[in-house]
């Protein structure tokens, strides 16, 4: 079964955003000497976020059909 699923789904915009996070975090201005070394330090960055910085998200939507 295919499901087609828009670009602009939030879904897809919390991923963007982890990746963006990531991005300027930990591999903008990075120096690795190997693959084992950046995939450590990006392993060492999502257990800092998850304890430090992460927080669940509240949804706001009621579930009410929107008048357009």
């Amino acid at each position: 079964m295919f499901v087609y699923v828009p670009k602009h789904t939030s879904w897809l915009n919390q991923v963007e955003i982890g990746f963006r996070v990531r991005t300027r975090r930990v591999l903008k201005r990075g120096d690795f000497r190997s693959k084992a070394e950046l995939r450590n330090r990006l392993l060492e960055f999502i257990d800092y976020f998850n304890r430090t910085m992460a927080k669940p998200y509240k949804w706001t939507y009621a579930g009410r059909p929107l008048n357009v």
